[in-house]
């Protein structure tokens, strides 16, 4: 496996200018003649799709949901960010770029952050010509707020609902495309493998999620919007549905899979309640613009809270603690995801937690009395409804509860500035990649990455792929490569069923939810928000156990049609893979960054000690076999125009 990121040379503000006027092109005659693939119809996969096929290209997009309108994007509450300054408050590319690479934790490309940071402000125009409801200030001015890892308003918003109202606009533009022709909507499928015929990605197998029928599709190349793996954890901010087993099946084909430990924990999520969770539900990081964290100062009256026998309002203010803002004084409750989660987690395992002794208080008292209660009703009003709704408690008048819960995977597909995997004609595009966001995503930086990819990153590279291909002509279904990657799918779904089938008479037969939620307190327990070397070696140790007692005791009822039973059985064996990688990833860094924390490489005072002398770089690992160890590559991360500094939000 050779790494060639394919950084364009010059000056960073003018890479991705120079590479666009010196790319391939294809007429417009001639996009007509080549067929795309797009799995997922989130953000990046909706708007990549849209503007292909806007292009002139065929398209074929793939759809898990009946709807792409129910992608998991419309799940992102907060915002977007864009460099435009309209607060005029000393925004600009370059300090958005500079925030998202010291957010990241100096782990990220830094060629590809910029280009992220330079077309953030055309992301906003495009939405706002598509119709997305933006907020607007008294003048009708676009409004912006601000997010963690920023001392700058650069975040705009639709309400609590923002993912939702880019998604509908990107749905659009889609949906034009689907009435024109250019673009063939899909749903109810599934991507079961990625068909490589001369070292190039082909096609895929798809399984209709309601019939059980495969089906075979070919194309001049494929773009992967599939999102991330935050469910092997099982209990997460994720949509149930969501999952990496499209990107997982192209590791296994060959694609290289960068720095999977780098896993990222929010904050603000509404803590665990019981054992019969399914998903966990995520506060907006908004939140924390007017919220105040807290916990009680004195143990004693923690204890009270937790026995019932104590109210948080009634615990007066010089005995709180509002510990962000007493560690970090200039950032305060808006420090980055990670060093909040952290700090939280810290608060509780010291015995100041509320609630069942793992959440901390989100208090708006100081905003309502400041701001009056219709002001934060008018910016906060349909997620205070929403955790009411959830906790049977009201915001107005007792403070949130919150506690960090896993949410967003910074790891992903290896892809180079173009987007391109380590197999030719394998594009991967918003979260099932891994080049934007380092160790950490900063809030509202995910809808921007996605439709960055989507809208106008991707609509170049691909031609630049696609200019040779245009005599290459039809791809067939009808061929070996096809036959076989089929007869994969068929082996391994029936290897499901008759497990099941020879263990029917073990009396301990257990469902596929019974092995999902063990796999995700392994690893919450032993590779969550903290990992040593200790826990990372017993992790691994009951990842294999689990995995055996799976194949022997796992219970798949039903049939080849609809069966959603098979479809968590399937992505679970994934899974158990990814889980390895995982804890190899995090057991070989030796250090502390972002979401990676190694209990072993912190300061003194509970911060993230990176080893930049011997870790500044990409970890791409190259897949060998099932229970075969993986082989690494390192991508090195140069950092030409940046001065890499300890990252400090004090």
């Amino acid at each position: 496996m050779i790494l060639d990121s394919k950084i364009p040379a010059g000056p960073l503000a003018e890479k991705w200018t120079n590479y666009k006027a010196s790319q391939k092109l294809v007429n417009p005659a001639n996009k007509r003649k080549l067929d795309i693939i797009v799995v997922g119809t989130g953000l990046a996969g909706a708007s990549a799709a849209a503007s292909l096929g806007a292009l002139g290209f065929n398209v074929d997009i793939f759809c898990i949901q009946d709807s792409p309108r129910r992608a998991h994007s419309i799940a992102a509450q907060g915002g977007i960010n864009a460099a435009k300054n309209y607060q005029n408050d000393g925004d600009s590319v370059e300090r958005l770029f500079r925030d998202t690479i010291k957010g990241g934790d100096y782990r990220a490309r830094e060629a590809n952050v910029y280009r992220l940071a330079e077309v953030s402000n055309a992301i906003i125009d495009q939405c706002v010509a598509q119709g997305v409801p933006f907020a607007r200030d008294y003048g009708g001015l676009l409004d912006n707020r601000s997010f963690g890892g920023a001392q700058v308003s650069r975040t705009f918003y639709a309400k609590g609902q923002t993912g939702q109202q880019l998604l509908l606009g990107a749905y659009g533009a889609l949906s034009r495309e689907i009435a024109r022709g250019t673009v063939k909507l899909h749903t109810r499928c599934e991507m079961m493998d990625l068909v490589v015929v001369d070292g190039r990605a082909r096609g895929i197998i798809t399984r209709d999620l309601v019939t059980g029928r495969l089906q075979r599709h070919a194309a001049h190349a494929v773009v992967l919007a599939t999102g991330g793996y935050g469910n092997i954890y099982y209990l997460s901010t994720n949509a149930m549905n969501s999952n990496g087993s499209a990107a997982w099946v192209c590791h296994r084909k060959g694609a290289a899979f960068a720095n999977p430990c780098y896993v990222q924990i929010h904050p603000t999520c509404i803590p665990v309640h019981g054992d019969y969770q399914s998903k966990l539900t995520l506060m907006s990081e908004s939140l924390r613009n007017d919220g105040r964290i807290w916990v009680p100062k004195k143990k004693e009256d923690a204890e009270a809270i937790r026995a019932g026998k104590l109210k948080p309002t009634a615990i007066a203010e010089e005995d709180r603690d509002y510990y962000l803002e007493r560690r970090y004084p200039a950032f305060g409750n808006l420090v980055p995801r990670d060093v909040a989660s952290r700090a939280a987690k810290e608060r509780c395992d010291a015995g100041y937690g509320v609630g069942t002794g793992y959440a901390v208080y989100l208090d708006f008292a100081d905003a309502i009395k400041r701001l009056g209660k219709d002001a934060v009703e008018q910016k906060y009003g349909n997620l205070f409804q929403m955790y009411q709704k959830i906790t049977d408690e009201n915001p107005y008048e007792t403070p949130m509860m919150i506690y960090p819960a896993i949410h967003y995977t910074m790891g992903g597909l290896w892809v180079d500035y173009e987007l391109q995997t380590t197999i030719p004609g394998l594009f991967a595009t918003g979260e099932a990649n891994f080049s934007d966001h380092g160790a950490n995503r900063l809030g509202a930086s995910a809808l921007m990455q996605g439709l960055a990819d989507g809208y106008f990153v991707l609509p170049y590279t691909l031609q630049n792929y696609l200019a040779d291909q245009i005599k290459v002509g039809k791809i067939s279904t009808e061929t070996k490569e096809f036959d076989e990657a089929e007869n994969n799918v068929k082996q391994r779904l029936e290897r499901l069923f008759n497990n099941s089938k020879l263990s029917t008479l073990n009396s301990k037969l257990k469902t596929v939810d019974y092995f999902h939620k063990k796999l995700g307190k392994i690893m919450w327990e032993y590779c969550g928000m903290a990992r040593n070397t200790e826990s990372l070696t017993k992790a691994k140790q009951l990842v294999a156990e689990l995995e055996d007692e799976f194949w022997k005791e796992v219970n798949v009822p039903g049939g080849m049609e609809m069966n959603p039973e098979l479809e968590k059985a399937y992505r679970l064996e994934d899974y158990f893979e990814l889980a390895q990688l995982i804890i190899d990833d995090a057991m070989h860094r030796e250090e502390s960054c972002g979401g990676h924390f190694r209990t072993e490489h912190q300061t003194e005072d509970g911060e993230t000690l990176r080893d930049d002398e011997n870790f500044m770089y990409v970890a791409a690992w190259d897949y060998q076999g099932h229970g075969k160890p993986e082989t690494m590559e390192k991508e090195p991360l140069n950092y030409e125009f940046i001065q890499i500094a300890k990252r400090n939000y004090k």
